[in-house]
């Protein structure tokens, strides 16, 4: 997705559709992501599961702060 369609699909959005998420659920989301990054960097391959895990774990971890 380009950055013109991003843009334009934030546009569209709503202020109802906005969910405020805690700066403690953001930390846990970048610590998650720095770790793995910190880990992937030092490795030539890295397989798509181990990617997936770390972007369904980020996932899960935002889609349960909205909820509650």
């Amino acid at each position: 997705m380009s950055d013109t369609q991003v843009a334009d699909v934030m546009t569209e959005l709503e202020i109802n559709d906005i969910k405020v998420v805690s700066a403690d659920v953001i930390n846990e989301a970048l610590s998650i992501i720095d770790t793995a990054l910190s880990d992937l960097v030092k490795r030539e391959l890295v397989s798509t599961g181990e990617v997936s895990d770390m972007l369904l774990d980020v996932r899960n971890l935002l889609t349960t702060a909205m909820r509650s």
